[in-house]
């Protein structure tokens, strides 16, 4: 099973995915943009969301032949960037859409914004979580990928994850 844990910023996608990679004895994919914006030494650009979403796609067809029965968590996934991209550029290049399109994902976990958010140097829309939860949620109804939304702190947060997961 290829699971995507998407979200808002600040709502614990990398804790969950180590914890279900740790849980389920699985790899899990880390998060391409925060690596690649964050050793940046000027604002991104465009050529740069860009640039993060090939990574993206690569990533993703690394897993491709992944055997049945077995998992795999990556930590966001290119809803994040089309949105991204239509936020801050007002237009989504075809490539992304076309990807989308493909339901590599078995299943989306969404993060719901009920966590505080923490402040970190490439998290740039705290005010905004709700906002981009609404529209993360919407493009993933709009694929059609079964979601499980993801609420709660610790423990909780993870039991539910797992147990959509083995839903």
């Amino acid at each position: 099973m290829k699971v995507a844990i998407i979200g808002p910023e600040s709502t614990g996608k990398t804790a969950l995915a180590e914890q279900l990679a740790a849980r389920f004895h699985a790899p899990w994919v880390p998060e391409y943009a925060r690596e690649y914006v964050s050793s940046l030494h000027r604002p991104y650009t465009r050529d740069d969301v860009e640039a993060i979403a090939r990574r993206q796609i690569e990533q993703e067809r690394e897993y491709a032949g992944w055997p049945t029965g077995r998992h795999v968590f990556f930590d966001t996934d290119l809803i994040v960037t089309k949105v991204w991209f239509a936020y801050c550029y007002r237009s989504v290049p075809p490539f992304v859409e076309e990807r989308l399109a493909t339901r590599f994902f078995d299943l989306y976990l969404l993060c719901a914004p009920d966590l505080p958010w923490q402040y970190d140097p490439v998290r740039e829309h705290g005010d905004d979580r709700d906002f981009f939860f609404a529209w993360y949620r919407h493009e993933v109804e709009a694929l059609g990928t079964p979601c499980a939304i993801i609420t709660g702190q610790g423990e909780e947060r993870l039991r539910k994850a797992v147990e959509a997961i083995d839903n």
